[in-house]
């Protein structure tokens, strides 16, 4: 089993927030309870390696305080065991993508 996902590189991430590297997907968990959106994120991530997708935006919301809940678990969730071989890096985006209501999933490539 592939170690769990670490920060995006900087220079990856660079290019995503410049907007030279495209933002390929986005999935929003606003309205979700944890569970489901654990089983949204667990179900898009390999959906979008799938197609091909190198980086996707998860759309958090930063809860009433700044402190809510799928902002704090989704870190965690992209540690998932299952989402190892498909999470090559993840960050919270740039405040033109959401801020830390937000955060980009870098993507591995798909083997052949």
């Amino acid at each position: 089993i592939p170690p769990p996902p670490a920060d995006i590189e900087p220079g990856r991430k660079r290019r995503i927030v410049r907007e030279r590297d495209p933002i390929d997907m986005t999935l929003d968990l606003h309205g979700l309870d944890q569970d489901k959106a654990r089983s949204a994120l667990l179900r898009f991530l390999p959906q979008a390696q799938a197609q091909g997708e190198r980086a996707v935006l998860v759309i958090t919301g930063k809860g009433a305080r700044g402190d809510g809940v799928l902002r704090r678990q989704t870190p965690d969730w992209l540690g998932d065991a299952s989402l190892r071989p498909v999470v090559a890096g993840w960050s919270f985006a740039h405040r033109r993508h959401g801020g830390e209501g937000a955060i980009y999933v870098a993507l591995k490539r798909l083997k052949p």
